[in-house]
């Protein structure tokens, strides 16, 4: 049976250097992947499930916040994404979202951002590192923890902005010891999870794998028309 094929959007500046580190660990979880980028064909009826990935703040434009003068946007690429979350949702296809992805599938969903997070949680620790320092608690009775358990994760940290109001049919799956939410997930079908940490930077550790094994799970429901969430459950095991 040929492999589920994931979408993996990335910027179209740096993805040339983060592509190969998602598609290593699709590949690992048992799966491939393909890149896109804004101003090239993005189609979700193609592909069995899509990575929304990394990479520069999101507009405020999208989501009725105001213009932070420092942040580096990248307006096409916001266009495309939001519209790939939104396909995705309805075409019943499921979903990862990595850091800025776990922020556009709550903005897609109609939520809303803390432009400077930290501002906001001064007693969250900040950091700014692909290496595994900033320390995470997952919330008790969520599919993420059902994944990766609940104790303390410690994960790494390349955000400035953070999930503020929830989008329709989310909620939170960790916060920081600030309280600032580090991971979000829709409780019905299809699948979708947004971590606001970089996964694809710590493939060596299973709790990080089990994350994109749980998309691959996932794609491979959809595509043979089983329930996306079950099976996600059961690769869990």
């Amino acid at each position: 049976m040929t492999k589920p094929l994931i979408a993996v959007t990335t910027s179209r500046r740096s993805g040339w250097r983060i592509f190969p580190l998602v598609n290593l660990n699709l590949w690992l979880a048992g799966a491939r992947g393909v890149r896109w980028v804004a101003g090239k064909p993005s189609d979700v009826r193609g592909v069995d499930g899509i990575i929304i990935g990394g990479g520069d703040d999101i507009s405020p434009d999208l989501y009725g916040g105001e213009f932070i003068t420092s942040a580096r946007l990248d307006p096409d690429r916001d266009a495309m994404e939001r519209r790939l979350v939104e396909e995705a949702i309805a075409e019943g296809k499921p979903v990862l979202g990595i850091c800025r992805g776990a922020q556009m599938l709550n903005v897609a969903l109609g939520g809303t951002l803390h432009e400077n997070a930290y501002g906001v949680y001064t007693a969250s620790d900040r950091y700014w590192t692909i290496l595994p320092k900033k320390r995470v608690r997952i919330c008790e009775g969520t599919r993420l923890a059902h994944l990766s358990g609940t104790e303390t994760m410690k994960v790494n940290a390349l955000h400035s902005q953070a999930v503020d109001r929830l989008g329709s049919g989310l909620c939170v799956a960790a916060r920081d010891g600030g309280g600032m939410i580090q991971a979000i997930e829709r409780d019905v079908e299809p699948f979708a999870l947004g971590v606001q940490w970089h996964p694809e930077h710590l493939p060596y550790a299973r709790r990080q794998r089990a994350i994109f094994r749980a998309l691959v799970a996932a794609a491979r429901a959809q595509r043979e028309h089983r329930g996306q969430l079950h099976s996600v459950d059961m690769a869990a095991e």
